[in-house]
């Protein structure tokens, strides 16, 4: 008989011990799963933020193409545009927005490149030396929100006739069909 005291009193004792083992077991599995929920939302929302700035990067981009096909559309076309003294946009103040956007703006600088002066007509031509390629340069810059911006440089000419003397006189071409020749992206941030 004292055999089965004594077992039934450790049945006690132990269930005792147990109690508490339970509440802390619970505790300890909902603050991990607290952790990890937590832990979803904080990487989800740095997807979203991330996501965001690709969008408005994309944006930039778009805005300074848009500035280079502005330059290269416009009307006054001079040799008179040097790199020191180029026909930039906005000449003061506020940057021109893109058609469409209330925050994506754009500025550019274009110029005659006179250490590429006036070549033969490119792709070779049967024009004979009656005409000349000359060579201008646009820097174009696209901004958008949370500072994103983009920079690109393109390269084009203009043919025009080959009696343009510059050391007198500058050349104009209003009318002139553009040709572009090279594009780079200088820097995106």
């Amino acid at each position: 008989m004292k055999a089965t005291m004594t077992r039934r009193s450790l049945g006690v004792g132990h269930e005792r011990l147990q109690r508490g083992a339970a509440l802390i077991t619970a505790t300890m599995l909902l603050l991990v799963l607290a952790i990890f929920g937590v832990t979803g939302l904080v990487a989800a929302s740095l997807e979203l933020q991330m996501s965001g700035n690709l969008q408005y990067q994309e944006r930039a981009f778009q805005a300074a193409e848009f500035a280079i096909e502005q330059a290269i559309n416009s009307a006054n076309l001079s040799t008179a545009y040097t790199f020191a003294s180029p026909k930039t946009v906005p000449l003061s103040g506020m940057n021109p927005t893109v058609p469409g956007s209330s925050s994506d703006n754009f500025s550019y600088r274009l110029y005659y490149d006179t250490s590429a002066g006036s070549t033969p007509i490119p792709k070779g031509s049967d024009a004979g030396t009656a005409l000349v390629a000359y060579h201008f340069v646009i820097s174009a810059t696209g901004r958008s929100v949370r500072g994103a911006e983009d920079t690109h440089v393109q390269g084009f000419y203009v043919l025009g006739s080959a009696g343009c003397d510059l050391a007198v006189a500058t050349c104009i071409f209003d009318n002139a069909a553009r040709t572009k020749t090279y594009w780079m992206q200088q820097s995106a941030e």
